[in-house]
This record gives structure tokens, sequence and C-alpha cells, in this order.
């Protein structure tokens, strides 16, 4: 799904239901990202899943990453059918005003994060700013993470 048809799509299932907003790279999905996932799910009606740009992933994690495209990350999720939408986030959303712009179009209940996700405090005012709530389902294993998988394929 596009953003502008994920945006119809939630303006169109959203009545008197609880919408959760996560966001992350989620390459070579694994364990982790599942139990994530599902602990996001169970705050709400509907997961909604912003997948990041590979442009941006290569910013954050190197010219090595993503190891999956763009497409294959989200078509990832689709098949796990936890998430109702799921969206390639811009490829400039670095700058909380591309936080807030998300938030303000997408007006979730509630923003779900890991222990381990950056910039918190802002991110909980911009949610906070449109009526929803940040919360942290999962706490951070780091014995299992893509870079994890990447550095030592045999203990996965």
């Amino acid at each position: 799904m596009t953003f502008a048809e994920t945006l119809h799509w939630l303006q169109a299932h959203r009545s008197k239901k609880t919408v959760v907003l996560v966001t992350g790279v989620f390459d070579l999905l694994h364990e982790e990202h599942l139990h994530f996932l599902q602990r996001a799910k169970e705050l709400g009606d509907i997961l909604v899943v912003g997948i990041e740009s590979d442009s941006r992933v290569k910013q954050l994690k190197g010219e090595n990453r993503p190891i999956w495209d763009q497409q294959r990350r989200m078509a990832e999720i689709e098949a796990t059918k936890i998430a109702e939408a799921v969206f390639i986030l811009p490829e400039q959303f670095s700058q909380p005003a591309d936080h807030e712009k998300l938030i303000s179009d997408l007006h979730p209940d509630f923003l779900a994060i890991s222990s381990h996700t950056a910039h918190q405090e802002a991110k909980q005012k911009i949610i906070e700013k449109y009526g929803g709530k940040l919360s942290v389902v999962l706490e951070q294993n780091p014995l299992v993470s893509t870079s994890a998988l990447l550095n030592n394929p045999k203990k996965s």
C-alpha cells in the first residue's frame, strides 16, 4: 500500500477502533520483530506499520543495508497478517517535523516502540500533541537483531 492508500483505508475503517502505529526497518524479519509487532497489535484494533525506505536504511545502517529491499520488507510484514496496513515511509523521515506530519495525518491512538528506540521523549511529545500515547511494548533483546544475525549467522 502507498501512504495515501493507507491513509484512505484507515479513514474508512477506523470508526470507534483503536489505531496503533509502529515504524521501523524490519530487515530480515526475525522473531524479535514478530514479538514487537504482536505486542504492538495487542494495544488496539488496527496495526499500521511504516517501513523505512531503502535510502533511509542506508543512512541509518550503512551502505550494505538493507539486505531486503523495501518492497520485500513490506511484503514480509504483510504476509504475517499481523498488520492491517503496511506502507513505505517517506525518504525524508529524519526530522521531528517529518514524524509530526505522519502522526498528524494518521492520528494513531498509540505509537508503539521498543526500549531501544531513539528520540523517545521527542516522539512522546509529538504523539501526545495529537491525543495519542507512546507505549514501549518490547524490551530490546541484544542477542536477537538483524545485525547480530548478520554478524554471527551460526548462532541464529
